[in-house]
């Protein structure tokens, strides 16, 4: 069994068993049918990855590891809002006749700011930091930006990151470690894809800066199972489990906006079966 999937299990488990529901409540989700989604939610989940240990991938079922890291080069690389520039169908439901996601997400991580050391996005200015004042207690980014709200399609759901770096006992080298911040989250369709490709975030950045990739925690304020979830999440965390994978980066890649999908190994990934058809609340 992974670590992760003694985390997922746990978590959904505590959801199901003392979990709060919304049902009849005001929500704004509704099933394809127009019926209310109600969910089951705990407030303010909190699960860390050690990325020394092993690759936070759940065996219970396959997550598309590659898929989940394109979607992050999407935004962090790419910086992009339009879905034609993504390979996976994710966003296809809040995308407009152009394709555009309206100012969210990647269009965020795009807009230069003004700074003492010069006019940068926030990814440049993370990769800056971390090059130049690693032990920084300011490196983070936000796409959760009040003033354009109301021009994104959907408001993000993972919307912060916070690096701080570490130096082990006896180690040359400086280990990087993320907190990612996130407001709402669909445990079944969206946990371990959010994992993955933020601790894929977290390799990246940390071999281009010459550093370790340590922790990532995975902070959660609304955990919520969906109610027609309910039965699938059920069976997924009774099924057997397997040893995490083996996940690293082509060795050559030494600026981050070299990386693509083809740069990701994944090895010794022995799955469950997958759930397929997923209803998804929109």
């Amino acid at each position: 069994m992974s670590i992760a999937d003694n985390l997922f299990i746990a978590m959904c488990r505590d959801i199901l068993d003392h979990g709060y529901s919304t049902e009849g409540e005001k929500v704004r989700p509704k099933w394809e049918d127009g019926s209310f989604a109600y969910t089951i939610k705990q407030f303010g989940v909190v699960n860390r990855y050690d990325l020394r240990k092993e690759f936070p991938a759940i065996t219970l079922r396959r997550t598309a590891i590659k898929s989940a890291a394109d979607e992050m080069l999407w935004i962090w690389q790419k910086k992009s809002n339009n879905i034609h520039d993504l390979n996976s169908h994710v966003w296809d439901e809040w995308a407009d006749a152009d394709g555009s996601i309206g100012k969210a997400y990647g269009y965020q991580m795009g807009v230069k700011h003004i700074y003492k050391e010069g006019e940068m996005d926030q990814v440049d200015r993370v990769l800056f930091d971390l090059k130049n004042n690693p032990y920084s207690r300011r490196i983070m980014t936000n796409l959760y930006v009040h003033q354009d709200l109301h021009e994104m399609n959907l408001y993000p759901c993972a919307y912060s990151m916070t690096f701080n770096v570490t130096k082990d006992p006896g180690q040359e080298k400086l280990v990087l470690n993320g907190i990612l911040n996130q407001r709402s989250q669909d445990v079944l369709a969206a946990n371990n894809w959010n994992v993955c490709q933020y601790a894929i975030l977290l390799m990246m950045l940390a071999q281009v800066c010459d550093m370790i990739p340590g922790q990532l925690v995975h902070v959660i304020a609304d955990a919520h199972i969906y109610d027609r979830h309910v039965p699938l999440v059920e069976e997924l965390i009774s099924r057997e489990t397997y040893a995490a994978p083996k996940v690293s980066l082509n060795p050559e890649i030494k600026d981050f906006y070299e990386f693509t999908t083809k740069d990701i190994i994944v090895e010794d990934y022995k799955t469950g079966p997958q759930i397929k058809d997923i209803p998804i609340a929109v």
